[in-house]
């Protein structure tokens, strides 16, 4: 079940969003706000998957709001202004419903965030899949965990470097841990997460991974670090 909030000052697109949850199998609505400070509460009060965001809204905007969460749930925007679409694309919103949208176009976005919600899920270490399910601008991906070098935190961004390519995705690097599998990936440091077959050197606050790049060991997970290469 995806729990629901809506963020929005018009009573009119309150009526409508939460009518067209009710009628949406998957979702339910656990709190509705005028603005971004109500939104903020709520988030602390209520578990939620999914926010429908307007971005005129009263005293903080929605994109302003939405840059303050240090780790949001899914959003799709609701709004009557097109020129904003670039900056939710940057902010990795599901996507942008133009105000008015139909309920046929409602569920075309409900379905994006029920695939990325599929594809969010842990995946078992025991042979289930051996393939990390990820979302980036051209749409869902399997990159092979065989492939995967390392894991670097770019800002609001995770960088997968591969042997034949680098991936930009919108997830935190705790989210990414829980994807992995156990015992194939190590954190090293807080902004690296290194498949554990393509280290070759372990030194003093470093490795050397296959393909000669240095990655950083900090204190906090030398012992991890050192634990697992030794098998």
């Amino acid at each position: 079940m995806i729990h629901c909030l809506i963020a929005d000052d018009e009573v009119i697109a309150h009526q409508i969003l939460e009518q067209y949850i009710i009628q949406t199998e998957g979702l339910t609505l656990v709190a509705k706000c005028r603005n971004a400070m109500e939104a903020f509460a709520k988030l602390q009060q209520h578990k939620v998957d999914l926010i429908f965001l307007d971005i005129e809204m009263p005293l903080v905007n929605g994109v302003a709001f939405l840059k303050t969460l240090p780790d949001p749930p899914k959003v799709i925007f609701t709004t009557a202004y097109a020129e904003y679409a670039l900056q939710g694309y940057e902010l990795g919103v599901v996507d942008y419903l133009l105000k008015p949208f139909s309920y046929e176009r409602f569920v075309q976005a409900v379905g994006k965030v029920k695939d990325l919600a599929a594809s969010d899920k842990p995946q078992a270490s025991g042979g289930e899949t051996d393939y990390l399910v990820v979302k980036e601008k051209e749409g869902l991906l399997r990159i092979p965990f065989s492939e995967i070098f390392y894991i670097e935190g770019s800002r609001d961004y995770m960088k997968i470097v591969t042997t034949e390519r680098k991936y930009l995705v919108h997830l935190t690097m705790k989210k990414l841990e829980e994807m992995l599998p156990a015992g194939k990936f190590i954190r090293t440091h807080k902004s690296f997460i290194v498949s554990v077959s393509k280290i070759k050197v372990v030194k003093t606050g470093e490795v050397v991974l296959a393909d000669q790049q240095v990655i950083p060991v900090s204190g906090h997970y030398k012992e991890g670090v050192v634990r697992c290469f030794g098998g």
